[in-house]
């Protein structure tokens, strides 16, 4: 039972349409991949704790995602490599891992809104006999997250499953301290990085040290 009343995120941006809200999470992380989730919900969806991911409690983010899960049209998360980070950029690895996510919904979407203030149009997949596809219309929202229900269903999804990817890589690298910090800067994660060097899920391209300078290979 819920003990606290918070106000209900607005239920859809694009009147009338089947509309997929998407998200990232680890962006600003040097090691691991950045995830991504798309979510659809039913149209007279209402859930009076839906929020950006970064203002709930782990505990409650874990709770949330199962109600998402059960209660959602169709949810799906996506994700892009280190490498693939390196190869591409960060910007273009978070658009692409929003798009796998899309291309894994089993409903499809006729609009998405999506957090930030960017993304690269997405051309949905045929389906039912189409030839082709055509991009799909887009808005985005700068805090998106904390203004629509489906975004932040979105950010709860991609959150909580890189932060179990980041758990998993933490057994194997417990010197970087990802259970804690799930793979963002903070000075015990550079300071491993100084004393035992990069590990193969570090992203090479990123300013590992903090200080401008290449980061040693793992020891």
């Amino acid at each position: 039972m819920y003990f606290c009343v918070k106000i209900m995120l607005k239920q859809h941006f694009y009147e009338g349409l089947i509309e997929a809200g998407c998200d990232e999470a680890g962006r600003g992380c040097l090691a691991g991949s950045v995830f991504a989730a798309a979510v659809i919900l039913p149209s007279d969806y209402a859930h009076p704790l839906l929020n950006d991911s970064k203002k709930l409690t782990e505990k409650l983010r874990y709770e949330l995602r199962r109600e998402i899960e059960r209660d959602a049209v169709a949810w799906a998360v996506g994700s892009v490599s280190p490498e693939e980070i390196d190869r591409i950029n960060i910007l273009r690895a978070s658009f692409l891992a929003m798009h796998r996510a899309l291309d894994q919904l089993r409903v499809r979407p006729e609009a998405i809104i999506v957090d930030g203030n960017r993304f690269e149009p997405y051309k949905s997949l045929p389906h039912l006999g189409e030839v082709g596809g055509g991009f799909l219309p887009h808005t985005c929202i700068v805090k998106g997250d904390s203004k629509f229900q489906a975004i932040a269903a979105a950010s709860i999804l991609a959150k909580t499953y890189r932060d179990d990817y980041m758990n998993r890589l933490a057994e194997q690298f417990p010197m970087y301290d990802w259970h804690s910090n799930k793979g963002y800067p903070t000075a015990k994660h550079r300071e491993a990085i100084r004393e035992f060097g990069i590990s193969p899920y570090h992203r090479r391209s990123y300013n590992l040290l903090g200080d401008g300078q290449l980061a040693l290979e793992f020891r």
